[in-house]
């Protein structure tokens, strides 16, 4: 009897996942993109397999490396690959590499230049109905994805997992080479560039390549004089928006860099660097001609036209020649008494 009950749950919870199986192949058939379209049982088959057939709450699939663990062996599988660094999926063109097979057919679209996702409000068009959906909100001014410990909101969720390791001080993606830690990947990939030395984005002007392209994007207004950004109280224009605010503590007098030393407080990042030399005696810039080291490039600046034969501030008055404008402006006194 106990053997008959046995059997005879086994056989029931065959038949309930055989329904649940068929009610999702009919809902795949039924879905607007599938409508009209000749779909094989095998392909659904594979479909319900990969995406909706989940484990139980007793054996959830888990990371065997990290311990993360995930609802779906597909999803699971993919997540290996960050351990793993296994790309399978090779775009035949350029024959870059990538984990998924949905990434490698959105890169894809960078060869054909296809992009078939058009906004109805600005017409820009998009290779990624997902990212056409993430545009959406610049219009729509929607931010759905809200930091529960600060009320932040964000338009799209990896901003939000981004924002949230401020919070928790994670930094889940390290440099194989050096150790150093970052908490967003994007953060990560721009820093190998400094062990690998690589370059790819070039300059059609001048030929100069850079590592990133907002650099090169930066680089490019020196080119075209474009200066975007003004200060609202003098009027000065910027090329970049990291001097303009630069700029604008002329004029407030904030200073937001404090030395952690002494106190001392600057208004420019540089300047703070420059200052922090003071305490560590660090001096990285050497004078090639008599040796002599300082902790400032201008300070060398200044100490190589001792050497250099050529005196370009002359005096009006006596003709006397000086090195430096202040060193004139000295010697003028002289002469006014």
């Amino acid at each position: 009897d106990l053997e008959y009950l046995h059997i005879k749950e086994e056989k029931d919870l065959s038949t309930s996942h055989d329904e649940k199986q068929k009610e999702l192949k009919q809902e795949i058939l039924n879905t607007e993109p599938n409508r009209d379209k000749l779909v094989s049982q095998d392909s659904i088959q594979n479909h319900v397999l990969y995406l909706h057939e989940t484990s139980n709450e007793n054996t959830p699939f888990t990371c065997s490396t990290c311990g993360k663990s995930f609802t779906q062996k597909f999803t699971l599988t993919d997540h290996m690959r960050i351990h793993t660094g296994e790309k399978p999926f090779l775009c035949t063109i350029c024959g870059k590499g990538f984990s998924r097979k949905n990434v490698l057919s959105d890169h894809m679209k960078i060869h054909t230049g296809e992009k078939p996702f058009p906004c109805v409000t600005c017409g820009k068009s998009f290779s990624r109905s997902g990212s056409l959906i993430k545009h959406v909100r610049i219009h729509t001014g929607e931010k759905p994805y809200s930091c529960i410990t600060c009320g932040k909101s964000f338009t799209q969720k990896n901003h939000l997992t981004d924002h949230i390791r401020i919070h928790t001080g994670e930094k889940p993606y390290s440099c194989n080479t050096c150790g150093r830690s970052f908490s967003q990947r994007y953060n990560l990939s721009n820093h190998m560039k400094l062990h690998t030395g690589e370059k790819p984005f070039s300059c059609l002007t001048c030929g100069k390549c850079f590592g990133h392209k907002y650099s090169l994007s930066n680089h490019m207004k020196l080119h075209t004089g474009e200066k975007p950004f003004s200060c609202l109280t003098c009027g000065k224009r910027f090329g970049l928006k990291y001097n303009l605010s630069n700029h604008i503590k002329i004029h407030t007098n904030a200073k937001t860099f404090p030395c952690m030393v002494c106190g001392k407080n600057f208004n420019k990042n540089q300047t703070l660097s420059n200052h922090m030399k003071i305490h560590t005696s660090k001096k990285p810039f050497l004078c090639l001609t008599c040796g002599k080291r300082f902790s400032v490039q201008q300070k060398l600046s200044i100490h190589l036209k001792k050497h250099s034969e050529n005196k370009l501030h002359k005096c009006a008055t006596c003709g006397k020649c000086f090195s430096q404008e202040q060193r004139l402006n000295r010697h003028m006194k002289l002469h006014l008494g």
